[in-house]
């Protein structure tokens, strides 16, 4: 049904070629907005994918796929040529962690530089009021700030990608699928004949990492790799030489499968130190703990304004973790480093990756794992 008060608005859709993002612009259509579709190039499919078939939702076949998608709805749309911005923003700094022994997660940095910061500069520039995606997610107000807030479809929440987001991009931003289900968003699309869209297998890798194999593309993308990256000791939590390694790139935060050494017993990696290229190697409990460290970005004002609720504030560490209680936090503002105390053990603290927190569904702030 048309909301006559939203007739002329004019929203920008960033659109993939897939199901989420195509249902989206059906649903923005419906409610009455004027619908521009962008599709970004991001990388070069072949080069960055280390010379992998071209797939993800920025290959070029993805591209043309949402070309055609719009131009069947009779949507205004436009190809935009980012991949210097995505190289130096994101790749770049993925690469840069990984050389820090770090584990990134890509996908926080496109969402702020690129799907908020590049499309809301588009939008002005294209005279959009908003700018939309097909994320699941929702948008709250309290005591008069927005916030992001968790999807209806909770098995498919994309609050975590998204915490970097501010007040001001939020006032400017709509989630159309933010009020349903996953199931729902495919029944939309069959009943508008895109029958095809809900087959399409859904891709959860690194859009430019091709078969989720980062080592690949380091090594394809580093010209200094084989210096950088070479031999060096597994060691123990004293310090003992276990074994040898093959570069401490290659390995991440919890990692079992792949150490090609052999103690009698399961073996994980428990941190990582590129100054001295050691690998330490303990057991499961050993990546069990109640603190982490992260570097305050996001929303500090969100966090000091809901610290003082009744609701209790749980954090979570990874995309698909379970959202864990917060039972103390402290904040060094001189430093910018926050330390989260947990109620009980988490597994597999990763620097480099973000933690969310949230209060109630909404997501209050968040930081970088040190």
């Amino acid at each position: 049904m048309v909301n006559d008060q939203i007739v002329n608005k004019k929203v920008l859709l960033g659109m993939s070629g897939g199901i989420d993002s195509t249902v989206s612009a059906m649903l923005l259509k419906e409610q009455g907005y004027d619908v521009v579709g962008v599709t970004f190039r991001t990388f070069d499919s072949i080069k960055e994918s280390c010379l992998a078939k071209e797939k993800g939702c920025c290959s070029i076949e993805s591209i043309m796929e949402a070309k055609l998608n719009a131009e069947r709805m009779g949507i205004e749309h436009h190809i935009v040529d980012f991949r210097d911005t995505f190289r130096r923003c994101v790749i770049q700094n993925f690469i840069d962690e990984y050389m820090s022994g770090h584990t990134p997660n890509p996908c926080v940095l496109c969402n702020h530089h690129i799907k908020w910061g590049e499309m809301l500069r588009l939008a002005d520039e294209w005279g959009c009021d908003f700018i939309a995606t097909g994320h699941y997610a929702r948008i709250r107000e309290r005591d008069g700030h927005l916030f992001l807030a968790t999807a209806a479809d909770t098995h498919k929440d994309q609050t975590y990608f998204l915490w970097m987001l501010t007040d001001e991009q939020l006032r400017r931003t709509i989630f159309p699928l933010g009020d349903y289900t996953k199931e729902q968003v495919r029944d939309i699309a069959r009943q508008h004949g895109y029958e095809a869209l809900t087959q399409k297998r859904e891709s959860q890798e690194i859009c430019f990492i091709p078969d989720n194999d980062y080592r690949a593309f380091l090594r394809a993308n580093m010209p200094d790799y084989k210096e950088r990256v070479c031999a060096g000791a597994y060691v123990d939590a004293q310090g003992k030489v276990l074994g040898q390694h093959q570069g401490y790139a290659n390995y991440t935060i919890g990692q079992r499968k792949g150490l090609g050494i052999a103690l009698g017993q399961p073996a994980y990696v428990t941190h990582i130190d590129p100054t001295t290229n050691r690998v330490t190697l303990g057991t499961y409990d050993d990546l069990l703990a109640t603190e982490l460290h992260y570097r305050l970005a996001g929303r500090p004002l969100a966090i000091a304004s809901c610290s003082e609720a009744s609701s209790p504030l749980f954090a979570r560490i990874r995309y698909r973790s379970r959202a864990v209680p917060v039972k103390s936090q402290i904040t060094n503002e001189q430093s910018q480093i926050s330390s989260l105390i947990f109620s009980e053990p988490i597994w597999g603290i990763t620097p480099g990756q973000s933690v969310v927190l949230y209060q109630d569904d909404l997501v209050i702030g968040g930081g970088i794992i040190q």
